[in-house]
């Protein structure tokens, strides 16, 4: 666990610094909600997700490192992941992004432990309500392959609130 943390921390310091020469976005978006993911050979898992997303080149590339700890029946499993963004602007309150990039998971089930590394491919679609852009919300589909034994495939699903940090 400590590992997935140090993780989140390295890149959320990183994509901090990377973007702070933006003035009219936010240095980074704070991404905080829920989060789902089902294997496609069977297994659901719930939790709290966390992400910090930040645009080094603008209308180009967005980065996100993110974190989730998904809870099943005997079962938890950490997951992060680190996605590289296209991002599309569809108006002045919606804002789509398609992104790819490398995951790791911790999964802790019947006393053993497993680290596996893998990829997701994801869709981000961001909801600005007001035009300050003080709150906001996120849909996140995503698609996760895992290359550890099994070569595990899931579908997850994260929702939640926007937090731009200035």
């Amino acid at each position: 666990m400590k590992s997935a943390q140090g993780f989140l921390l390295a890149a959320a310091l990183g994509l901090f610094g990377v973007s702070l020469c933006h003035a009219e976005e936010p240095s980074a978006i704070l991404e905080i909600g829920g989060a789902s993911e089902t294997d496609l050979k069977g297994g659901t898992g719930f939790g709290p997700s966390l992400s910090i997303e930040a645009t080094p080149i603008e209308d180009v590339l967005e980065i996100e490192a993110g974190i989730a700890p998904l809870f099943s029946h005997g079962q938890t499993e950490w997951d992060a992941d680190f996605l590289f963004k296209k991002p599309y602007t569809l108006s002045d309150t919606v804002e789509f992004m398609a992104g790819v990039g490398p995951s790791w998971s911790h999964t802790l089930s019947a006393g053993k432990t497993a680290d596996t590394f893998g990829a997701s491919l994801a869709l981000d679609f961001m909801f600005w309500p007001w035009k300050s852009r003080d709150v906001g919300w996120y849909m996140e589909p995503s698609y996760g392959f895992n290359f550890g034994h099994g070569h595990e495939q899931s579908l997850s699903m994260s929702i939640g609130l926007l937090i731009p940090i200035p």
